[in-house]
């Protein structure tokens, strides 16, 4: 009776693994079909420009004395969305480019290492390829303020100023938690395309409180499933607390800085009192640095774009 029980237990369990199996079979199957009717979604919107044998996104508009180069958190799937909002309140008095990292929007996948020296060079690379030229006022998001920063620091007479979108600064790093298995198990769920069977997940702060058209947040919801936990953001986060260790070896740069921080909700991992005394510690140490504090979480550019894009216009009049 025993072997019999033992036995109707493993048929029940590799049906349940079959079954399992089958399932993912089909949502996979299922995910490959969507990806191919929504290429004509992801038909570039900027300028596709060669980086060492790969293609990089570059998204500008407008004109003007000065030039806002816009730098995307970690995992924003749509930088050139994520951003509309805000520099499209901008783009009449100033130039305003987007560079989408690799793995990012409407860029390539790559293997590249993701150290800051290696990602700054792309991102230096795509603007000269896009015709672009410095110097800029960086206009980063959240982890990509770590670029912005050794930027200043490597290259000073290429960054006439940074105004910080609620950026990251090194001492965040410092007590982050990253956990790499999480981050592995989100990109198998990705590829798979589990991310389709919650379309909630789709819907970015961009789509839900910016001023997209319906088309463009399409077009984002096609890059989500397609720039959702790729390879080079996972590699992103593995080397993040190696650059921001480099990035704090530095001095605060001494050039005109502006940043917006948020109340620390949606994403952070930080309480309100800890994500805002950390960036008003780091600008104290900026002689003529500026902050301004938002009651919004952490994508405040999809939240507050009017009156950043106010405040941005005033700073830099100044």
């Amino acid at each position: 009776m025993a072997v019999k029980k033992k036995r109707k237990v493993l048929i029940i369990l590799g049906i349940i693994a079959a079954a399992i199996i089958l399932f993912l079979m089909a949502v996979f199957i299922c995910h490959k079909i969507l990806l191919s009717r929504e290429a004509e979604l992801r038909t570039p919107l900027g300028e596709l420009v060669d980086v060492d044998g790969e293609k990089m996104s570059v998204y500008a508009e407008g004109s003007g004395e000065k030039t806002l180069v816009f730098m995307s958190g970690g995992g924003t799937c749509s930088p050139i969305l994520d951003f509309r909002s805000l520099y499209s309140l901008l783009s009449d008095e100033y130039r305003v480019v987007t560079v989408e990292k690799f793995g990012y929007g409407f860029s390539d996948v790559s293997n590249k290492n993701r150290d800051i020296d290696t990602v700054l060079e792309d991102t230096r690379k795509a603007l000269r390829e896009a015709g672009e030229n410095a110097p800029y006022v960086l206009c980063p998001h959240s982890m990509s303020g770590l670029e912005a920063l050794y930027w200043a620091e490597k290259y000073p007479d290429e960054v006439i100023a940074v105004i910080g979108l609620d950026m990251a600064v090194p001492e965040y790093y410092e007590h982050m938690k990253i956990n790499m298995p999480v981050m592995r198990l989100g990109q198998a769920a990705a590829a798979i395309g589990i991310t389709r069977l919650m379309p909630q997940l789709a819907e970015s702060d961009a789509i839900k409180y910016g001023t997209l058209t319906e088309d463009e947040k399409n077009i984002y919801r096609a890059l989500f499933y397609s720039r959702t936990a790729t390879s080079s953001m996972i590699n992103e986060c593995r080397y993040v607390k190696e650059n921001a260790k480099l990035v704090a070896g530095f001095d605060v740069p001494q050039i005109p800085m502006l940043l917006f921080i948020s109340d620390g909700s949606g994403g952070t991992g930080f309480d309100k009192d800890t994500w805002r005394r950390i960036a008003k510690e780091y600008i104290a140490k900026n002689s003529s640095g500026k902050y301004v504090e938002l009651d919004c979480p952490h994508y405040v550019h999809d939240y507050e774009y009017e009156a950043i894009s106010r405040q941005i216009k005033e700073f830099l009049s100044e």
